[in-house]
C-alpha cells in the first residue's frame, strides 16, 4: 500500500467501532481507505446476552463473535491493548507498536469501577462483569430464603433498562426454582424514579411491570459503602444475602490522560460526535451528549452504533473532499424483556424537541423475538 492512502484509527471493536468501521468499508475499498481496529478483547457480543447466561439458557461460547473476522472485509484488527493516545502527533500506542493515523475514532466504552464503592468486591457480585454471570446463576439458584438486592451505585450507566430486565429474569428463574415465595427481591436506585432517561411517564410503567412480580424499588438510594450483608446509603441502610450491584463506570484511564474526558469523566460531544482536535471522533459510552441540561443520550450500544454511522458518513465525505456535515438522530430502542417469554420495546427519539419522545410498546412474544434477531443481525453483519 502506498503511503497516501488515509488511515482511519478505531479504538474499540464494540457496537460504534464496528458499526463505524464496517460502514467506512461499505462505501470505501481498501485502495482508498485503511481501517484498523484496535480492542484487549478478542470477541464482540451484545451486552444483553450477559442476562441470558445468568438466566442460564446461554453460554459465552455461544453469545460471542470473533473479531479477528474483519480481516475477512480488509479491516486489520489488532488484538492489544492501548496504552497511549498522543492527540498531537497522531499516534496511538499499543503493547507492541505504535500506529499513526489520520483519522481517529475513539470508542472505547466505559470502564466498570466496582473498586470505587468501598466493600463491593468483597461483598456483591459484579451485574455487568461477563465473567462473574455464571457464578450469579449458581447464587441465585443456591438461595432457597432470603433477600436479593439489585443496586445501582452509579449514574449514568450502560443500557439502562438492562437492572430491570435482571430483576424480572431473576423472578422468573425463582419462580421455576419454586422459591420464589421465600426470596425478596429488592431493587435500590441513585434515582428518584426508575429510568430518568426514559422521562417520568414510561418511567411509571416499568415500576408498574415490576412491583406487579413484587419486586420492590427503592428511590434515591445513593450509595456510601456496602459491608457484610449490608448496603450502607447516604440516608439509609438495606440488608441483603445477594447482592447483585451495577458498579460505577469511568472513562479509561488512556482517554483521560489525554484531557478529552472531564466531565463525569467521559467526553463531551455535540451531534457531530467531533472533539476539539481535528478528525477526531468519540462515539458511544466513553462520551457524554447533552439533550438538555439534566439529560444526556443514554449509554447504549443502539446509541453508539448510530454514533458511528454518522461518524463513518463524516470521515467518507472528507476523504471524497465532501461537506462533512452528518448529526447523530437520537433515534433507538432498547428491549425490556419480562422473564415471561415477553418482551417490550422502549422507542426513544432524543432530539424530537425540547424534550426526548420516548414510547413504550407492549409486552409480546414477538418483541422478545426481535431481540433474538438484533444481536444475531449484529454478530452477522459485521463479523
Amino acid at each position: 500500500m502506498s503511503d497516501n492512502i488515509p488511515h482511519v484509527l478505531v479504538l474499540g471493536g464494540g457496537f460504534g467501532g464496528l458499526s463505524a468501521a464496517n460502514e467506512i468499508r461499505k462505501y470505501l475499498p481498501s485502495s482508498q481507505v485503511k481501517i484498523t481496529v484496535i480492542d484487549k478483547k478478542n470477541w464482540f457480543m451484545v451486552g444483553f446476552a450477559k442476562l441470558w447466561i445468568i438466566k442460564g439458557t446461554r453460554t459465552f461460547e455461544n453469545s460471542t463473535g470473533s473479531l479477528s473476522e474483519l480481516t475477512k472485509k480488509n479491516i486489520d484488527y489488532l488484538n492489544e491493548e492501548i496504552l497511549s493516545v498522543d492527540l498531537e502527533n497522531k499516534k496511538v500506542a499499543t503493547t507492541t507498536q505504535s500506529l499513526s493515523y489520520d483519522f481517529l475514532i475513539i470508542a472505547m466504552g466505559a470502564v466498570l469501577a466496582p473498586e470505587k464503592i468501598p466493600g463491593l468486591n468483597e461483598n456483591g457480585l459484579n451485574l455487568y462483569d461477563y465473567r462473574q454471570a455464571e457464578q450469579i446463576h449458581d447464587k441465585i439458584l443456591e438461595l432457597k430464603s432470603g433477600k436479593i438486592a439489585i443496586s445501582i451505585m452509579g449514574m449514568p450507566y450502560k443500557c439502562p433498562p438492562a437492572p430491570f430486565e435482571a430483576s424480572l429474569i431473576i423472578d422468573s428463574m425463582l419462580r421455576e426454582a419454586g422459591t420464589r415465595d421465600s426470596v425478596q427481591i429488592h431493587f435500590y436506585s441513585p434515582a428518584p424514579i426508575t429510568l430518568p432517561a426514559a422521562g417520568p411517564e414510561i418511567s411509571k410503567q416499568i415500576l408498574e411491570l415490576i412491583s406487579s412480580e413484587k419486586i420492590v424499588f427503592h428511590d434515591s438510594c445513593k450509595i456510601k459503602s456496602v459491608e457484610q450483608n449490608k448496603l450502607v446509603f447516604e440516608n439509609s441502610e438495606a440488608d441483603f444475602d445477594l447482592l447483585l450491584a451495577v458498579p460505577p463506570h469511568i472513562a479509561p484511564d488512556v482517554i483521560v490522560k489525554t484531557g478529552l474526558a472531564q466531565e463525569n469523566n467521559f467526553i463531551p460531544i455535540n451531534r457531530d460526535c467531533k472533539t476539539p482536535y481535528e478528525n477526531v471522533y468519540a462515539i458511544g459510552d466513553v462520551t457524554t451528549l447533552k439533550v438538555t441540561e439534566k439529560l444526556a443520550v443514554p449509554k447504549a450500544g443502539v446509541f453508539a452504533e448510530g454514533e458511528g454511522l454518522t461518524v463513518a458518513q463524516n470521515i467518507i465525505s472528507k476523504i471524497q473532499s465532501k461537506e462533512d456535515n452528518a448529526l447523530f438522530d437520537g433515534k433507538g430502542g432498547c428491549f425490556i424483556e419480562s422473564g415471561r417469554d415477553t418482551a417490550s420495546l422502549i422507542e426513544v427519539d432524543m432530539f424530537s424537541g425540547p424534550e426526548p419522545s420516548t414510547n413504550l410498546t407492549e409486552s409480546t412474544a414477538e418483541h422478545l423475538q426481535e431481540k433474538l434477531e438484533f444481536e444475531k443481525d449484529r454478530i452477522s453483519k459485521w463479523l
